[in-house]
């Protein structure tokens, strides 16, 4: 079976036999992704896990007339009957709270960055400085009290929520024109943590202003509670990634780390300035916005496209090495095309236990090294090519090196990989022009799976009738 058609049919299926190892180096990688981002998630949660801050929101009670309906017996005096008689009882109960928004809310994030460890792991977590400016319109709440209706404004109160009230750190000072006003942590019983202070009666109050120190990982987010809202982030974190219901206007990003400001007003946000009901749940699922501190290009996702171009590589390893031996009396056998593919399914693994350990580049640089090593010393004394085992090194050397310009960057590595399949496919069909698909006529003994015995040779003379 030497024909040059039939060796590469074959060598074709060897490629798609690789699928199976490089899934389960897939597999592999994704149980230590896992892992990853379970010693992430920990880390976080105890220093004090995603942050969002949503608020402030001013609260004022509401008393009003409740009239009920109530019944009794009655003994008719003269018959001795009973009889049932209804009657309207009317009580002052406090009636749904009256939430009004700040008129202008101005933000300003500063955070400060620092890598904490756990086993081999590295997570990067946060200590922010939070100051929050904003004023309320309280002459708007009139209208929103019906008829015996009151507001209660000396027990009106500031609410702030944020995910988890362990991440507070440091100072928590809320003042109002000037004057410091007591914060007490609110217990809602949910699992939505925040602030409270009882302000009295905030009609002629102007200016508010509440700072807060907190701790947090992986990412952090305000809602747009202003009329005119403008929120400014700041960090000394290079890799931010802003996501959420509005990107900022325009993000300067540099080294040493990033500057981000959104402006956002009323009519971009779906929620009342001032209504009779709690929209907090609301604010926090569809208006938030804010930042993650990524970590670009981790290692796992560089090791999830080599695993995703593997087969490519392989390709590339198995049509060099047909086309260099396609004309010796010893072709190579499909065994040892797939200790090749083996070889290069394993170069994956070991760029990700070395990586854990020393980083990528040193990680890459040993794995890759050790795989094209073995592969030109296995051409050299296994595939017997001698002086072509030099093309075969170079080859290998030049595909790694192109795998390791993909995985280092995300944005080229579909690029990259179209126009090198591209090209390794250009390159085969030109060397393979004169190519005899059907091959000569089969020899005794010769081929991949001949048993060596002598066989009638095909232009033999017919046996007599």
């Amino acid at each position: 079976m030497r024909s040059a058609g039939v060796r590469f049919l074959i060598v074709g299926l060897l490629v798609l036999l690789m699928f199976i190892p490089l899934f389960f180096v897939g597999a592999v990688i994704d149980s230590r992704a896992n892992y990853s981002r379970q010693a992430v998630s920990e880390v976080g949660e105890e220093w004090g896990g995603p942050q969002l801050l949503s608020g402030p929101v001013l609260v004022i009670p509401v008393e009003g007339p409740v009239t009920r309906t109530e019944s009794r017996d009655v003994t008719d005096p003269v018959t001795g009957q009973v009889r049932q008689e209804t009657y309207e009882v009317t009580e002052i109960r406090q009636k749904p709270s009256i939430y009004i928004l700040p008129e202008a809310f101005a933000a300003e994030v500063d955070t400060a960055t620092e890598v904490r460890s756990r086993g081999i792991f590295q997570v990067p977590v946060y200590t922010a400085t939070a100051v929050l400016r904003f004023g309320f319109d309280t002459s708007t709440a009139a209208g929103w009290l019906a008829d015996g209706e009151r507001a209660v404004w000396d027990q009106a109160w500031l609410r702030l929520s944020l995910t988890a009230n362990r991440a507070l750190r440091g100072e928590a000072v809320l003042t109002v024109d000037g004057v410091e006003k007591g914060l007490e942590p609110l217990s809602g019983g949910g699992r939505t943590g925040g602030i409270l202070a009882v302000l009295g009666d905030p009609r002629g109050a102007d200016a508010y202003e509440l700072r807060l120190g907190l701790n947090g990982a992986e990412e952090l987010r305000l809602t747009p509670v202003g009329r005119d809202s403008r929120v400014t982030i700041t960090s000394d974190w290079p890799h931010p990634s802003f996501f959420g219901a509005f990107l900022p206007d325009g993000p300067e990003i540099a080294e040493d780390g990033f500057e981000a400001t959104w402006t956002i007003p009323h009519l971009a946000r779906a929620l009342p300035q001032v209504s009779r009901e709690d929209f907090d749940g609301i604010a926090r699922s569809d208006t938030a916005f804010g930042v993650r501190f990524f970590q670009p290009n981790d290692f796992y996702q560089k090791a999830y496209r080599a695993a995703r171009y593997g087969v490519l590589f392989i390709a590339l390893t198995f049509l060099t090495v047909l086309l260099i031996e396609n004309r010796t009396r010893r072709p190579t056998h499909p065994v040892q095309y797939i200790l090749i593919g083996l070889a290069q399914s394993i170069f994956v693994l070991l760029m990700v236990a070395y990586a854990e350990q020393i980083g990528f580049g040193a990680a890459y640089a040993l794995s890759a090294g050790a795989t094209v090593g073995l592969l030109t010393m296995f051409g050299a004394l296994g595939l017997k090519l001698g002086r072509r085992t030099a093309v075969l090194a170079v080859m290998l050397l030049l595909t790694y090196g192109v795998l390791y310009l993909i995985l280092r960057s995300a944005d080229y590595a579909l690029l990259a990989g179209a126009t090198l399949a591209f090209a390794a496919l250009a390159g085969t069909m030109y060397l393979t022009r004169n190519e005899d698909w059907y091959g000569p006529p089969r020899e005794k003994g010769t081929g991949w799976f001949s048993s060596g015995a002598d066989k009638e040779s095909d232009d033999a003379d017919p046996a007599p009738r």
